[in-house]
């Protein structure tokens, strides 16, 4: 088993790296033995986070791209592949929403920027095409490799108020099939495309949503998601670990083209 499940020596890149979510799956792996390249914009978080791994004795590089400029992605492969030596795995991480494009009693939908709601699908949709487009040459070429995309609940289940959000994480869910299938068909039956569906989780992109800024308390939207979720309460960042470790090792060598819930129960709690 621990070799069924081992991703000891893989090297892994994750954009969006820097983030609350993927900066903790970063360390996780790190811990499990893999070597980690460390994708942000934020190049200041990304820098400080590989430096704490490499404290605890672990492998990481940071490297700072914008994950919409393919530009930069090909010059962060290209610092990845030299400096690990090759890529195993993309996690692709980078994604968010924004509060512009979240209605709310000042802004209703109908009043919604197109900037912002652009905004969220190129971040959420392009900034996870754009990568496997980069990284998945190199995966065809070699005959090998993993993707793992970040989808969320939204997907399954749109939530009110975030309309643009919604709709692009779904795009990510479908993306990760079809490339699933199109990797397999085209490329190698050795290359496999799957995706986590995180629940709630509190992020930077959301905390606003679920909490008062002021008091720290849960908002109606928080209590709700507490009340609608079986377990009862948000997941913890590391929760996610699990998930990915059997999506990118061999347990996992026969399954591709799914997306994979980590939401405490909501998805299939009904209300009643």
């Amino acid at each position: 088993m621990d070799t069924l499940f081992s991703v000891q020596d893989k090297a892994i890149v994750i954009t969006g790296g820097a983030g609350v979510l993927c900066g903790t799956l970063a360390k996780e792996l790190a811990r499990l033995g893999t070597k980690v390249c460390i994708v942000d914009y934020d190049v200041f978080k990304a820098n400080n986070l590989a430096k704490e791994i490499e404290a605890e004795g672990g492998f990481a590089i940071p490297v700072k791209a914008n994950v919409l400029d393919k530009k930069d992605i090909q010059e962060a492969f290209a610092c990845a592949r030299d400096t690990m030596g090759g890529i195993d795995v993309l996690i692709n991480g980078a994604g968010g929403n924004k509060k512009e494009a979240t209605t709310s009693p000042d802004m209703s939908f109908f009043d919604i920027p197109h900037e912002a709601i652009r905004w969220v699908f190129d971040l959420n949709m392009l900034g996870t095409i754009l990568p496997c487009q980069v990284f998945g040459k190199y995966m065809a070429d070699q005959g090998r490799g993993v993707i793992l995309n970040i989808s969320s609940m939204n997907a399954f289940r749109p939530l009110t108020k975030i309309a643009a959000y919604s709709a692009a994480k779904a795009a990510v869910s479908n993306f990760t099939q079809w490339l699933a299938v199109h990797m397999c068909q085209n490329y190698s039956k050795e290359i496999r495309v799957n995706a986590i569906a995180p629940g709630f989780f509190l992020t930077e992109q959301n905390r606003f949503l679920l909490t008062d800024g002021k008091t720290g308390e849960l908002t109606p939207r928080g209590r709700t998601i507490i009340e609608h979720t079986p377990m009862g309460r948000f997941g913890q960042a590391d929760e996610l670990t699990g998930t990915a470790v059997w999506l990118l090792s061999d347990a996992a060598k026969f399954v591709t083209g799914i997306v994979v819930p980590v939401d405490g129960g909501f998805s299939a709690f009904s209300g009643v």
